[in-house]
């Protein structure tokens, strides 16, 4: 370790009786997460921890210094706050005072991206052995000595900070500083806010080497064919990638070059919700492994089994674990270029068919549109299905503008003859508390046949409202699914709300102006 950067950080290494504890192994983070009374042992021997009152992302608390080099690069619309460099080091300078206090220390030297060109080394301080454990996991070995061109993460969840004496608006903290190459987390145990720093990092540092960033999961097959899948929290997208019978390159975050796809994570951050061992096999494997982290799961007090029913604390718990817990796993991270795209939604209105065909501008259309439905009871106030969307399938991460992100897949998909498919894992015969979820293994069998190539000679029928072409036939499904309209008991009902959800398309894309004119063609045929 290189303690002079620390010095120089302000890092007090000397703290006895207390300990800094670097670049331990998982069974010693686990032993240490126990003696602090920071989680607790499941009958399997994964790591139990709880985050409080955060069970997920404090979205609107995320900062960025405004500086020269960032003010006319990152999109300020996109709910980030603006942060001077003045208040960012006297924040800096609280946190690391936080941290030199009378607890031990824990530190990480991690990167991200299983690139060579575009790996990023990141360390990360932290006052907590299970968030050192997690960015052990969800970062990558190092490809590199790490030095000034680094990034470093001041970790303390136990802070909270005083919003009248730095301008912010609550005790919560995510703020970054390019010109530092510093990310500062306050007032939160959820450990997705140490991951998604470093997603936001690349996904601003990556365009610039024509390189599209992704939120999105990949894996490939035994013939060495990679496919990507896009989609937002609750459509598949962890599920999908992480399929029997294909080698998982990543779940979550990518890059994507001409290289080839590319993991940002050494690990899996995966939902716990519901999760079974028939369903998801493999996640519930790794969930069952010593030194995984179960995050927010309830405990069966008797046998200290984990509950994956229960939702009492949230329907957000996470189970994080190094990527080698995965059996069928591409031990590089990396793979060829895709030959096939999925955009996934889950369609709460029960109208969009459960595979179609995207054209290169319907894909740059959808892409910037990021549609999937949320239903009543998954927030509050929600009492009947509601269109969201959120551009490039991962807006809060986005810190450029979703055009830069469309232009980079428009000439990947041009270059490299990419195929995109958007594929609905929502509701079939009817709206959500009418009619059904497409099954499980329904959307499998899609997935897989595209993934055979079986599809692209396959005649389409273009959908009269979107415009998207849809098969006529996939092997093993039945053809009463692929047209929503046929399994509606009112097809006028569908046809409306069809238009419906086509108009709120048009009129999301709207605030997008310029983008929007010149991406018409991708846009649903039906304009109202």
């Amino acid at each position: 370790m290189n303690n002079a950067f620390y010095e120089n950080l302000g890092i007090k290494l000397e703290r006895a009786p207390k300990k800094v504890f670097v670049d331990q192994p998982l069974n010693s983070l686990v032993e240490r997460a126990i003696l602090t009374g920071d989680g607790t042992l499941s009958k399997s021997g994964a790591l139990r921890v709880s985050t409080g009152k955060h069970t997920g992302r404090s979205a609107g608390d995320k900062y960025v210094v405004k500086s020269p080099s960032t003010e006319n690069k990152v999109w300020w619309e996109n709910s980030l706050s603006e942060m001077t460099s003045d208040t960012f080091e006297k924040l800096k300078i609280k946190v690391i005072d936080h941290l030199n206090g009378d607890s031990d220390l824990y530190i990480t030297h991690r990167s991200v991206g299983a690139h060579k060109e575009h790996n990023i080394g990141v360390r990360t301080i932290t006052n907590r052995p299970q968030h050192s454990l997690f960015s052990k996991y969800l970062f990558r070995y190092t490809m590199e000595e790490l030095d000034e061109n680094d990034f470093t993460i001041l970790h303390a969840p136990d802070l909270e900070v005083d919003p009248s004496e730095f301008g912010t608006k609550s005790g919560t903290v995510i703020a970054t500083c390019f010109d530092t190459k510093t990310t500062i987390i306050t007032g939160t145990f959820y450990a997705g806010e140490i991951k998604k720093s470093m997603f936001c990092v690349l996904n601003y540092l990556l365009p610039d080497k024509e390189v599209l960033p992704m939120h999105a999961g990949a894996n490939r097959l035994e013939n060495g064919n990679s496919s990507v899948f896009f989609g937002l929290s609750g459509t598949g997208k962890t599920t999908l990638s992480t399929d029997e019978g294909t080698y998982l390159i990543g779940d979550d975050e990518h890059g994507l070059s001409d290289e080839g796809v590319f993991n940002f994570e050494g690990g899996c951050y995966a939902k716990t919700y519901k999760l079974s061992r028939s369903g998801e096999p493999e996640i519930y494997k790794a969930a069952s492994t010593f030194g995984a982290i179960l995050e927010n799961v309830i405990l069966t007090e008797k046998t200290g089994e984990p509950d994956y029913y229960n939702n009492d604390l949230t329907e957000n718990g996470r189970c994080s674990y190094p990527l080698d817990f995965i059996e069928e796993l591409e031990p590089s991270s990396q793979g060829k270029i895709p030959q096939h795209i999925f955009f996934l939604c889950a369609d709460a209105f029960g109208v969009l068919p459960p595979v179609a065909r995207l054209t290169k501008e319907q894909a740059m259309f959808y892409f910037v549109l990021g549609y999937t439905a949320k239903v009543a009871g998954t927030e509050i106030g929600i009492k009947e299905p509601s269109a969201t969307f959120s551009p490039c399938f991962g807006a809060p991460f986005m810190l450029r503008h979703p055009s830069v992100y469309a232009d980079l897949l428009g000439k990947l998909l041009d270059k490299h003859d990419i195929k995109v498919w958007l594929i609905n894992t929502g509701w079939t015969g009817g709206p959500y508390g009418i009619g059904q979820r497409f099954p499980l293994n329904i959307t499998r069998q899609i997935i897989r046949t595209v993934q055979a190539n079986t599809l692209n000679m396959v005649p389409t029928q273009k959908d009269p409202i979107f415009g998207f072409e849809v098969p006529h036939a996939v092997r093993n499904v039945p053809t009463s699914f692929l047209n929503p309209q046929s399994t509606w008991p009112d097809e006028k009902g569908y046809d409306d709300k069809a238009k419906e959800l086509a108009l709120s398309f048009h009129k999301q894309m709207e605030s997008f102006g310029e983008f929007y004119q010149k991406n018409m063609a991708g846009a649903p045929t039906f304009r109202g």
